[in-house]
């Protein structure tokens, strides 16, 4: 009688389990598209939408000398910065993703262009290698926590 009830219990904590993790390719496909929509928010420079793929306590690594963007409100003032930015545009697409076993993290790999105008008005453009880091949320969605981008060698 008490194996039976062991047997019981046991079954009932494992039914009330959450339920299978995540396939991780289904997860990196639906990672790489939540990249591509977040691309074109940022191409159509809407904040909010723009704003809306970070996560709260998010950290942007840019490349240069400029500290570590923490939080987002910080990230808030960067975007809208950047999109009053003459000449400002920015574009990526992701290249690859890698999820966890129990998928609830991830991370892309990125090819990200950026255009700005320098001081004469000229346009310049850059292409960098970016990273982002992503959480899963308990509705099932991505947020972006961390964002870096590695300048490459300009094109001669």
């Amino acid at each position: 009688m008490r194996n039976k009830i062991a047997i019981a219990l046991a079954a009932a904590a494992f039914a009330g389990c959450t339920g299978q993790v995540p396939d991780a390719k289904t997860e990196g496909d639906k990672l790489m598209q939540v990249s591509r929509d977040w691309a074109q928010a940022a191409a159509a420079r809407d904040v909010e939408k723009t704003l809306s793929y970070w996560a709260d306590d998010a950290t942007v690594i840019s490349a240069g000398d400029m500290p570590p963007i923490k939080g987002k409100q910080a990230i808030r003032q960067m975007v809208e910065g950047s999109f009053k930015s003459p000449g400002f545009a920015i574009s990526w697409t992701p290249q690859s993703a890698e999820i966890s076993k129990a998928a609830d993290m991830g991370y892309l790999i990125e090819d990200t262009k950026i255009s700005f105008n320098d001081s004469s008005g000229k346009t310049i453009t850059r292409n960098y290698k970016g990273v982002t880091i992503w959480k899963r949320q308990p509705d099932g969605s991505w947020k972006d926590v961390v964002d870096m981008l590695s300048p490459l060698p300009e094109q001669k």
